[in-house]
């Protein structure tokens, strides 16, 4: 797919002053003021241009001057506020801030489109309430974005360094934020994308917990109409299935504090668990189309790889709990955008038959970071959980690829003669 018009970049070394850290929200009062003042002829000039494009299907460019300067604004004070970046930002929106926007020339736009902008926006704007971060839509409550801000403050101060996943959610959510506010301003008719690998572009690092992701989007109408019918022997099976988890969740944690390792069986056994209600949440999030098994074995397109059991340490078993709660609460507030991307993925499954590239990419990523979050406290491996939000990209099937590639032209064979010049007729 071509490139989005609206891009978020990111030139941010993790670096924080503890000083700028702990006094952040205070030092941001001036720039939350300029903001507010801003805001109304941000709102006028959106409704002005509103009409200037249903009229005209361009944005002047005064407007879009104007506008673009406000997002990026907006942008930047999310990310300064919610600890994506370090710098304190300038007043106007200027490029050269760590984490900024770039936002395309006016380009032509549909009118039809543009007529029913206030509708269309609908869905990405419960998807913008509960990732958050971007100042420009709003954010500030108990959204994504916010949290990771208020977990990262603790570690900032902590170790002078912001954590990547931490960081990597909040540049999620702006970027999502400011695709749209750029849509609902009439900048764009381009449709906001809530794909994390279209506004994240670093890897998470490896981990014992791994996604692997082979799907090409296609959704049955009918398996999609009666998805959640047909998982529900799945939801009784897991449910069983995860009580006989916890106890051994509790055998494991003794035998971890005194041998330092987590048995073989039980690590199988948990290891299992999780791999399966990966695949069944996946299917009843229309994250995959397939109907899952009953075991979590590979060969499913979502499938999570476990690597085998290694020692751990004993203070860290001890106090496991404890040290889950960061991981727990973003995992709350992630599953509450799981259910909105099952519910708004529904829908547009049944009409297209399809799942969107950016609810499957955001889904499967929430469904790896819940399981990394479980293989932590049943003890089936010591590494913490991270956050970042991107996932594998899988190769689509040619047949589905919205704009192929042009083929490369063939190369000139050296051996190739060179044709003759036409011979006159003779007379």
């Amino acid at each position: 797919m071509e490139e989005h018009p609206v891009r978020i970049t990111v030139d941010d070394d993790l670096r924080r002053s503890r000083l700028t850290v702990f006094f952040r929200l205070l030092l941001a009062i001036p720039h939350v003021v300029w903001f507010l003042l801003w805001t109304a002829p941000a709102l006028v000039a959106a409704f002005l241009n509103w009409f200037a494009v249903l009229f005209t299907t361009r944005t002047p460019r005064a407007f879009h001057r104007f506008l673009s300067a406000y997002i990026r604004y907006g942008t930047q004070l999310g990310a300064f506020v919610w600890l994506a970046a370090n710098p304190f930002p300038g007043f106007v929106g200027d490029a050269g801030y760590p984490v900024s926007v770039e936002i395309a020339e006016p380009q032509p736009q549909r009118r039809l489109v543009t007529l029913f902008k206030l509708v269309l926006a609908l869905p990405a704007l419960f998807v913008a309430a509960i990732l958050g971060g971007g100042v420009s839509v709003g954010g500030g409550g108990a959204d994504l974005a916010a949290v990771a801000a208020f977990l990262g403050w603790f570690a900032a101060l902590a170790l002078g360094r912001m954590p990547s996943g931490l960081r990597d959610l909040v540049v999620w959510s702006l970027g999502y934020g400011a695709q749209v506010a750029a849509y609902f301003f009439s900048l764009t008719d381009r449709y906001p994308t809530s794909d994390p690998n279209a506004h994240v572009a670093t890897e998470p690092p490896e981990h014992s917990v791994r996604l692997e992701l082979e799907d090409d989007g296609r959704r049955s109408r009918l398996t999609v109409f009666f998805r959640l019918l047909l998982a529900i022997p799945h939801l009784v099976w897991l449910n069983l299935w995860g009580l006989a988890v916890e106890l051994a969740a509790i055998v494991g944690w003794i035998a971890a504090l005194v041998t330092g390792r987590l048995p073989q069986p039980l690590h199988r056994f948990s290891a299992a668990y999780i791999s399966c209600s990966a695949q069944v949440y996946a299917f009843l999030t229309l994250v995959t189309n397939p109907f899952p098994g009953f075991v979590g074995e590979p060969g499913y397109p979502l499938h999570i790889a476990i690597d085998p059991p290694v020692r751990q340490n004993r203070l860290v078993t001890l106090f496991r709990l404890v040290l889950a709660l960061p991981a727990v609460l973003i995992t709350l507030v992630l599953s509450y955008l799981l259910i909105l991307i099952a519910v708004l993925g529904w829908f547009a499954a049944l009409a297209t038959g399809r799942m969107p590239i950016g609810f499957r990419n955001a889904g499967a990523a929430i469904i790896r970071y819940v399981a990394q979050v479980h293989a932590y406290v049943f003890l089936v491996t010591p590494e913490y959980p991270h956050s970042s939000p991107t996932v594998p990209r899988p190769a689509p099937e040619s047949d589905f690829e919205p704009f192929p590639p042009p083929l490369p032209p063939e190369p000139e064979s050296e051996s190739e003669p060179e044709p003759e010049p036409e011979r006159e007729a003779s007379t």
